[in-house]
């Protein structure tokens, strides 16, 4: 039945005979009944076999299941997702914010420009205006003396 690795020819095997040795009949001892209270587990328990032998060991609690974790109301999916769209809104609501602020910087630059070249220019006019005005330029002002003097020289 089994496959022999050594090579030996079948009429030179040995053959055991095995016997089973019968047990003596069990004797039924009654328990004695230990009182035990409601609430408490003993220590050490103490089991009467059949045959009449005795053993002690402890008790064994019975193994209790690992408390199920409750799930949470909302999927971790969707409060991922919501996150990730709060993320979103926030940054495309600080680019407007940066939008915004680059249009405002631009303006107060512009306007500062404008402002710094109507004083220049009107700094300017004012040098100009107030130059021709004391060389006597088209004449709005007389020197009578010297018209006069001039009079007399060409009559005499």
């Amino acid at each position: 039945m089994y496959p022999d690795h050594t090579p030996h020819v079948p009429a030179q095997r040995a053959v055991e005979v095995h016997q089973p040795t019968p047990l003596p009949p069990a004797v039924a001892v009654p328990s004695p009944v230990v009182p035990v209270q409601l609430n408490a587990v003993p220590a050490v328990a103490s089991i009467v076999l059949p045959d009449g032998r005795i053993v002690t060991g402890y008790a064994i609690n019975p193994a209790q299941p690992e408390p199920i974790t409750a799930k949470p109301a909302v999927s971790r999916t969707a409060v991922n997702v919501a996150l990730g769209g709060l993320g979103f809104l926030a940054v495309c609501g600080g680019l407007i914010l940066l939008t915004s602020f680059i249009a405002a910087l631009t303006a107060f630059i512009t306007q500062l420009i404008i402002l710094a070249a109507v004083i220049f220019g009107g700094w300017i006019a004012v040098q100009v205006l107030s130059a021709s005005g004391h060389q006597g330029g088209a004449g709005t002002t007389v020197n009578i003396r010297k018209a006069v003097i001039k009079r007399s020289n060409f009559r005499g």
